[in-house]
């Protein structure tokens, strides 16, 4: 009777579940919502990590990189004129370039007589002059000039022709940058056990392979189709356990064909964040460092109490069957051997990540290690 008091699976049966609980509550509070158990279980053990592009790796919104002039206007007339005109456009090119004036603290008048064509520019006037935003064709055809020659500039990148009282003022270049700390990011994954890492995306080749360009990926995929996207996913499981992340519509079956689905649900799309299995509360991709090692940290944590409650429970038994221990003591023992258990999962409720980056930025980080 001694013996079998003391054989119960109360261990196995109370570890497992508290510790893997105690773990998505602790990825929550980096901001990584993790589905159930499962998928707690499964992201400790990825292999490989597909990325989407646009609004993943990138920051999925463009940014203005340089201003070109023409004659003697500053390249902060240049901004004003453009950014002044944009206001009264709902284009994300127009908006960026909006944004980016606001962030040299220029103070932008109401644009009169706003005309947009819609996909080409926008013409309108500004403090009095006329103002046309746009395309070089549009631009150099609305001034009665030869367009011209294709000015070389990097791939991905868009240019934006500014003309004022019928003169061309300058070009805006704009491109979608990639997020900061993104080598330090995938420097970081490598570090987890990651071993191979992937870029895959829906763009042009040259657009992707100038995004990739410094980082160091194992793949680069373009001019995938969704469908290509779940294809990859299914064929990259040969290597072990893949890992999708995307923010999109269109990944939404790649995520939901992977083993671990991780969606942006800050600016991403809703179907992508209910196809993913790991959803990131904030637009924030180093998240995924944290997740991974709560997530790691709890399976390990798990497993300890198992074998730690397992093997005190064999001894139990042991001095059981050798009559050290009755019945009662028995009892005792094993509801002993549950709450250190017990006690021992909660730990994952106090897990603090070493591979994180920004970490000054979040303030979830700051607060964990002033407790």
């Amino acid at each position: 009777m001694a013996v079998l008091v003391v054989a119960t699976p109360c261990p196995l049966i109370l570890a497992v579940p508290v510790a893997l609980v105690a773990g998505l509550s602790r990825a929550a509070h980096f901001g990584v919502l993790i589905k159930g158990a499962k998928p707690l279980e499964a992201l400790s053990r990825i292999k490989t990590l597909i990325l989407d592009k646009t609004g993943t790796l990138t920051d999925g919104r463009p940014q203005l990189i340089s201003i070109e002039t023409q004659g003697d206007i500053t390249d902060r007339d240049v901004l004003y004129f453009a950014a002044a005109l944009d206001q009264a456009s709902k284009h994300p090119i127009a908006q960026a370039i909006v944004a980016a004036a606001h962030g040299r603290a220029i103070v932008l008048p109401i644009p009169q007589h706003v005309v947009e064509t819609p996909g080409e520019g926008v013409a309108g006037s500004i403090d009095g002059r006329k103002v046309l935003v746009g395309g070089a064709d549009f631009v150099m055809a609305r001034i009665g000039a030869a367009s011209p020659k294709q000015q070389i500039r990097e791939a991905g990148s868009v240019l934006v022709a500014i003309a004022v009282d019928g003169k061309l003022a300058g070009h805006l270049k704009l491109a979608d940058a990639l997020r900061l700390g993104t080598l330090e990011l995938l420097a970081g994954l490598r570090r987890l056990g990651i071993g191979r890492i992937l870029l895959a995306t829906g763009d042009r080749r040259a657009v992707a392979d100038a995004v990739a360009k410094g980082l160091n990926l194992d793949a680069v995929r373009a001019d995938l189709t969704p469908d290509q996207k779940v294809l990859l996913v299914l064929s990259e499981r040969k290597n072990g356990l893949v890992m999708m992340v995307g923010d999109g519509v269109n990944d939404a079956p790649a995520l939901a064909a992977a083993d671990i689905g991780v969606a942006m649900r800050a600016r991403g799309s809703a179907a992508s964040a209910e196809a993913a299995d790991v959803v990131l509360l904030v637009d924030r991709l180093d998240r995924l460092l944290p997740g991974l090692e709560v997530a790691r940290q709890s399976r390990l944590i798990a497993l300890q109490s198992v074998f730690a409650g397992i093997g005190f429970s064999v001894v139990g038994m042991v001095a059981a069957a050798l009559g050290y221990l009755t019945p009662v003591q028995g009892a005792l023992l094993q509801e002993l051997i549950d709450v250190a258990v017990i006690l021992n999962a909660l730990r994952a409720l106090r897990i603090v990540p070493k591979e994180t980056t920004h970490a000054s930025d979040d303030p979830a980080i700051a607060a964990s290690k002033l407790r």
